[in-house]
């Protein structure tokens, strides 16, 4: 029998343009990747490539590679006390390359790539002046799958718990399961196996691989693990942190280390469908550190992904998620798979998130993409809208969960300002069941714990009442479902008040206007109180609105709903409900009507 592959006209283009054989003969010939172990540490040159171009990186790494050169103009100051200094920084690839022996494939040698010198060099060789205490305390290393990462994983772990001069060095490998931390861990067994080396030195069992002469250990943990007590962590490496729904593991081994003297904190991982857990939270971090919005000289960042969706169609451009390329990645396969992949829905997630390592939601009935959602970073002062009009809605959910509130401004641009606040019971704070972290939203302002079991209408009512002294409310908003005690309270205090019916007639042109606006970039959540302040990204509305997917109704009109049952979406509730009022202001004429046609010639 024989089959017929169909190729798309822009893997044929790419086929045409781009010789992926001819490009891994040049990049060999740079030096860009190498087919035997270098003898000097390429850090700084990887750096220094990186920025003019020469090899080509996505926008994050560039920036990373700026930064590690202009450390190096400053290295050794009393403002930067940390120095580079080469050969701590090659000591452990030397090592990995000397001992480690890969466990699959063809290959008799690991030799470390230019972009691993430079992750592991920059780790490794970043050093205080004084001490010689590692500089960086966390990494985190962001590439696409098939990348060497167990490899790194692996090589990393040997070195660090028996050649990086201290006793008892644990070193835990970690992952959200016991299973996925059971597989990296027996990677690294499966190399003490095959180098004789390391087998001579080391003492494996089920559970643990032994250093003794230091009195050190490698082991296996994960989040489902029984006993998290006692760990002492000098270096714990996260494989696939976009995993984890919440901070629990992460905390535990970040609170371990404190006896330790350099102890190093990785996270190796593609990208991944949990957009409101912790990596989001770690690669936003990255954006912020690397834009040089706030510092934070002890966390490294590489960032390896496509820069934009435009790219997925441009297999030249897919060595940015994939500095692998040419090693462990063939350029022709990926092209094939990606082409027959993207025809499915679901497979096309896949390799966008795991390959491109590009965000994707993977519920195909969701609201919004992760990468719509960014768009949307824009940050106003809420002084300029002091005086302003606005239009307030909110949204009661039962009294024992959250129910939210909000004001929505129409902005000269054609954007709109969406300030929100959410009201839970502290009874269901101190449960904590739903691993939400209540109480940092609410030291940011996002949220009031409302004493009790339920939350009392009053604060509500009181928040509208704060806002209206600095606000024009126009109009309150509101879910008829047991608002009638609360919306007599408002109208009492003179507020005029709308109901909102929660059906398609209302809410769907309202759901359609609004996705518009987050498509085109026009919603703005994050905010300052004052210009000398940090901005404030509203992380709760972010998560209400990633949390929303469309649901048809029994008539087949697609509606809102949450994902889950812990997959909260009042805050975007509360938003729709004051948007079926904003739209009908952005139609509304302005102007006399009378519209004039000039020519050129009149400018």
């Amino acid at each position: 029998m024989t089959t017929t592959s169909t190729i798309s006209e822009s893997v044929k283009k790419a086929k045409q343009s781009f010789s992926f054989i001819t490009w891994r003969k040049e990049q060999v010939k740079k030096g860009n990747i190498l087919e035997k172990p270098s003898d000097m540490l390429l850090t700084t040159w990887y750096a220094e490539q990186a920025v003019k171009g020469k090899i080509k990186v996505s926008k994050k790494n560039k920036l990373a590679a700026r930064r590690h050169l202009r450390d190096l103009k400053r290295q050794g100051t009393d403002d930067f006390p940390w120095i580079f200094v080469e050969e701590k920084g090659h000591r452990p690839i030397r090592f990995i390359e000397k001992f480690c022996k890969p466990s699959k494939g063809d290959f008799d040698q690991l030799t470390a790539q230019p972009w691993q010198h430079f992750v592991i060099g920059s780790l490794y060789g970043w050093v205080h002046k004084d001490t010689g205490v590692r500089r960086f305390r966390e990494g985190l290393i962001f590439v696409g799958r098939k990348n060497g990462k167990s490899t790194l994983v692996s090589g990393l772990t040997l070195y660090s718990f028996s050649k990086d001069g201290e006793n008892g060095a644990d070193v835990y490998l970690l992952a959200n399961t016991r299973k996925q931390a059971g597989i990296i861990f027996d990677e690294a067994k499966a190399m003490v196996k095959k180098s004789p080396k390391l087998r001579k030195n080391y003492r494996s069992t089920r559970d643990a691989i032994f250093y003794d002469k230091s009195i050190s250990k490698i082991e296996p943990r994960a989040s489902d693990s029984e006993n998290l007590d006692g760990l002492n962590t000098h270096l714990g490496i996260f494989d696939e942190i976009h995993e984890f729904k919440d901070y629990k593991l992460i905390n535990v081994i970040k609170k371990s280390r404190g006896s330790r003297k350099q102890p190093l904190i990785l996270y190796i991982t593609t990208a991944g469908y949990q957009l409101d857990g912790p990596l989001v939270n770690y690669y936003e971090q990255a954006s912020d550190v690397l834009d040089e919005v706030f510092p934070d000289e002890r966390t490294f960042y590489y960032i390896a992904e496509l820069d934009d969706e435009k790219e997925f169609e441009k297999p030249e451009e897919w060595i940015k998620a994939n500095p692998n390329m040419g090693v462990s990645l063939d350029l022709d396969i990926l092209k094939e798979d990606w082409d027959k992949d993207k025809r499915t829905p679901e497979e096309r997630s896949d390799f966008i998130t795991k390959q491109f390592n590009f965000f994707v939601n993977a519920n195909n009935q969701s609201f919004l993409d992760y990468n719509t959602l960014k768009k949307n970073n824009k940050v106003i002062d809420l002084e300029t809208l002091r005086g302003r009009p606005c239009i307030g809605g909110y949204d009661l959910s039962d009294s024992e969960d959250h129910s939210s509130a909000c004001l929505e401004f129409l902005l000269d641009t054609g954007e709109v300002f969406v300030l929100s606040h959410t009201f839970v019971p502290e009874k269901k704070v101190e449960a904590n069941n739903e691993n939400i972290p209540y109480r940092d939203y609410e030291k940011q302002g996002w949220l009031t714990v409302v004493p009790g079991e339920y939350v009392k209408k009053e604060y509500i009512e009181n928040w509208f009442l704060d806002q209206s002294k600095l606000y024009i409310i126009q109009k309150v908003t509101y879910d008829p479902a047991k608002a009638f005690r609360l919306n007599k309270a408002l109208e009492t205090h003179g507020f005029e008040t709308e109901v909102v019916r929660q059906g398609a007639l209302t809410l769907g042109p309202a759901v359609d206007d609004v996705k518009e606006l987050f498509i085109d970039g026009k919603v703005i959540f994050s905010y300052r109180t004052n210009v000398n302040e940090k901005p404030m990204v509203n992380k709760l509305f972010r998560w209400y609105v990633n949390n929303v997917k469309m649901k048809p109704d029994r008539n087949k009109n697609m509606l809102p709903q949450k994902q889950g049952r812990y997959r909260k979406i009042d805050g975007f509730a509360a938003f729709l409900n004051a948007h079926t009022e904003v739209m009908k202001l952005m139609v509304e004429p302005v102007g006399n009507g009378n519209v004039e046609f000039i020519s050129i010639n009149d400018l």
